[in-house]
């Protein structure tokens, strides 16, 4: 686990938040992340983009912890899934290969 992900447990577990009934509230945190991202990306508004995406990185290294899995561990396992991946970008948006 990455110093920064320890510290974030550290100070969910100090406060309670880490307990696996915990996981619908902190899921809804992130859904009110998502959308103060939303908010601030159609603003264009850098200081709230950058503090949302950091409040739902927050969010999701807790959630990880309430679900027994590191939030670490979630993301080298989608990149490993997506390392090799080919396909083209359309629109901003990545579409792989045979879909």
């Amino acid at each position: 686990m990455t110093e920064i992900n320890e510290k974030v447990v550290a100070w969910a577990k100090a406060r309670n938040l880490t307990d696996s009934l915990k996981v619908r509230p902190q899921m809804l945190k992130l859904m009110e992340e998502l959308g103060e991202l939303s908010g601030a990306i159609a603003r264009n508004d850098t200081d709230k983009i950058k503090d949302s995406l950091g409040d739902m990185q927050v969010v999701l290294v807790i959630l990880g912890e309430q679900l027994g899995l590191p939030a670490d561990e979630a993301l080298e396992s989608a990149y490993s899934v997506i390392e090799n991946r080919t396909g083209k970008t359309v629109n901003g948006v990545f579409i792989k290969d045979g879909e």
